[in-house]
C-alpha cells in the first residue's frame, strides 16, 4: 500500500512514455506492465534486491525470450481503479486492496488466473501452496480465482514522542485533540479518512445507511479546523521532518519513517482497518501468462523475503513469516507490530475490513467527501449562490454611491 511513490505527474508521464515505447518496440522482447503502489517492491535501492530485473533474467531463462518490465506506481486504490476502468491502459499486473478487488471482480475488470497451470506449462516450480490457509477464500475473492495475496496489515496512529503527551495516546481521539492543532495529518482518501471517524464512533465502515456516513462527515468537519493537511505519500516528509506530530497510516510504513526519525511511535486503536493487498491480472492484459509467471515469481523464497524486508508489511507467505533469517532481520518491535500474538487475521478482517459498497452508497460517500474537502460540508451550489448574491449586493452599493455622488452634483 503504500510507500512514498513518484509524484503523480511524473508517474503519468512515465506511463505514457512507456506505452509509446511499447508500440514501437518491434517485438524484440516481451513486455510486462506492472502497476503498483509506490515503493511497494524491493527495487535495488539501499542495497536491496532489484526484483523486476531479477524477473527479466528469470523469464528469459525460463522461456528463451527477452523480457522488459515496465513498472509504474499509483497513490491509492481509487487512482488505480480510474485508470483500469477507463479502458485505456494495458497493465498486466496490479496490486489492489481487498474491497477494490471485490469491486473490480463485480465489474468484470479482472481475469481469472491459474498459477499452477502456467507453472506446469513452463516447467516452473509453483509457490502458491505456501500462501497460508488463513489468507485463502476471503470475502473479496471466495474461490481464489482472481487474486493471490501479497501483503496484509492494519491501520494505526503514528505520533512524535517529543511532541505528543503520553496520556493522550490510545485511541482515534488523538486525531481530534485540539491541543495538537496544526500538527495533525489525515488520510486524503474517502474510505480511510471516514473510517477513522467511524471506528472512533463504533460505526460500521460498510454501512449503507446514509445517516452513518453523514455522522462521519460531521466528525470530519469538526476535525477539519485543526488538520494541517490531508495526505497520502506526503506523510513521509512531514512525519520524518517533525513538521507534523500525528497521523493515521498503515503500520508497515511506520518503520520506513522510523528509519529517518527515531522519535516516532506507533499504536493500534481498539477498532481499526485490516486489509489485504493481492496480485491480480486485469481483464485487458495483453500478456496474461507472463503476468502469472511474475506473480508466482513474487512468491518464491528469495524474492518474497526481499520484498517483505524492504516494504515492512506482513506477509501471508509461510516462506517468509516462518523464515528464521527474516524474523531476526526484522527485529522484535517489527514482528510484534506486524504479527502480534493472539491476532486472529480472519476474524479481524471480517469485522473491520472495507467491503465493496453499492453504487448508491459509493456516490454518497464520494459526494460527502468532496463537500467536506472543498466546501466545508456545504454543497458547492450554496457558495456559488452566495458569491452571486455578494456580487449583486456590491453592485447595488456601488450604484447607490454613484447616485449619491450625482445627486450632490445636481443639488
Amino acid at each position: 500500500m503504500r510507500k512514498h511513490g513518484l509524484l503523480l505527474s511524473a508517474a503519468l508521464c512515465a506511463s505514457l512514455l512507456l506505452f509509446a515505447l511499447s508500440s514501437c518496440s518491434g517485438g524484440e522482447h516481451d513486455d510486462l506492465y506492472v502497476y503498483n503502489w509506490g515503493e511497494y517492491i524491493s527495487d535495488g535501492s539501499e542495497d536491496s534486491l532489484n526484483v523486476t530485473e531479477e524477473f527479466e533474467a528469470y523469464y528469459e531463462e525460463l522461456t528463451g525470450r527477452p523480457m522488459k518490465v515496465h513498472y509504474t506506481t499509483y497513490p491509492s486504490n481509487e487512482d488505480m481503479y480510474a485508470k483500469i476502468s477507463g479502458g485505456t491502459s494495458n497493465y498486466d499486473v496490479i496490486i489492489p486492496s481487498d474491497y477494490m478487488i471485490e469491486r473490480m471482480i463485480g465489474e468484470g475488470l479482472l481475469s481469472e488466473i491459474d498459477i499452477e497451470a502456467v507453472c506446469e506449462k513452463y516447467g516452473a516450480e509453483c509457490y502458491y501452496e505456501y500462501i497460508g490457509d488463513d489468507y485463502r477464500g476471503l470475502f473479496y475473492d471466495p474461490e481464489d480465482k482472481y487474486s493471490v495475496p501479497y501483503t496484509y496489515g492494519r491501520v494505526g496512529v503514528i505520533y512524535n514522542k517529543t511532541m505528543v503527551d503520553e496520556e493522550d495516546l490510545g485511541g482515534w481521539e488523538l486525531l481530534w485533540n485540539e491541543k495538537y492543532a496544526g500538527k495533525i495529518l489525515q488520510f486524503n482518501n474517502s474510505r480511510d479518512g471516514f473510517a477513522t471517524a467511524m471506528y472512533m464512533a463504533g460505526d460500521d465502515v460498510n454501512s449503507t445507511d446514509p445517516e452513518v456516513w453523514r455522522r462521519a462527515q460531521a466528525e470530519m468537519l469538526r476535525q477539519k479546523p485543526i488538520i494541517q493537511s490531508y495526505v497520502m505519500d506526503e506523510i513521509y516528509n512531514k512525519m520524518e521532518s517533525g513538521e507534523a506530530a500525528i497521523s493515521a497510516y498503515y503500520a508497515g510504513d511506520y518503520f520506513t519513517m522510523l528509519d529517518i526519525n527515531e522519535d516516532l511511535g506507533f499504536y493500534y486503536p481498539e477498532r481499526t482497518n485490516v486489509f489485504v493487498d493481492a496480485m491480480c491480472v486485469p481483464a485487458g492484459s495483453a500478456n496474461k501468462e507472463a503476468a502469472q509467471l511474475f506473480i508466482n515469481f513474487m512468491l518464491s523464497p528469495e524474492i518474497a523475503i526481499a520484498n517483505a524486508e524492504y516494504i515492512y508489511y506482513a506477509s501471508p507467505n509461510s516462506l517468509v513469516f516462518e523464515d528464521e533469517g527474516y524474523i531476526e532481520d526484522m527485529g522484535e518491535e517489527a514482528m510484534e507490530i506486524l504479527y502480534p500474538e493472539g491476532f486472529s487475521f480472519a476474524d479481524e478482517l471480517n469485522t473491520y475490513a472495507y467491503k465493496n459498497l453499492d453504487a448508491k452508497t459509493l456516490e454518497l460517500v464520494n459526494s460527502l467527501w468532496e463537500d467536506m474537502k472543498i466546501t466545508g460540508g456545504l454543497p458547492a451550489s450554496v457558495y456559488v449562490t452566495a458569491a452571486v448574491l455578494a456580487a449583486a449586493v456590491a453592485a447595488l452599493i456601488i450604484a447607490a454611491a454613484v447616485r449619491r455622488r450625482r445627486r450632490a452634483r445636481w443639488y
